[in-house]
């Protein structure tokens, strides 16, 4: 056996600032597209909220996860968590103004999905039928 090819184009540049800002964004964008990211916020539009209400308000999360994802949103700067001295201690999550901006997005997309839920249910059957053949 032979080599037919020894010609090798050289490897692309080395990636530019440019590509940090994209990273940085993808960061932001995986927060923000996570489904219990985006239902947290959905939540907290209304005003603050407690651990518990959220939790028994998100069918399906779990008390680790929602911990997880509420930390997320508080690490990024889109909730506060605020704990009360009381006996047991009440901690409530509210959006700041930064989560506030994004909210409005958020709940634009939530209306879209909604609104073209049945579309997309459609071509997803479709689809699946043409995978069976």
């Amino acid at each position: 056996m032979r080599p037919e090819n020894i010609h090798v184009t050289a490897s692309a540049a080395p990636p530019g600032p440019q590509h940090e800002d994209c990273r940085g964004v993808a960061s932001v964008l995986s927060r923000v597209g996570d489904k219990w990211s985006v239902l947290v916020i959905m939540l907290l539009i209304d005003g603050p909220r407690r651990f518990n209400e959220l939790k028994r308000m998100i069918n399906g999360i779990s008390q680790r996860m929602l911990t997880l994802t509420l930390r997320g949103l508080e690490r990024d700067g889109l909730v506060t968590r605020t704990v009360y001295p009381t006996i047991p201690p009440r901690v409530d999550y509210e959006l700041t103004d930064l989560g506030r901006g994004l909210a409005e997005p958020v709940k634009a997309l939530g209306q879209w999905a909604f609104a073209h839920l049945p579309e997309i249910e459609g071509a997803r059957g479709r689809f699946d039928a043409r995978k069976e053949e």
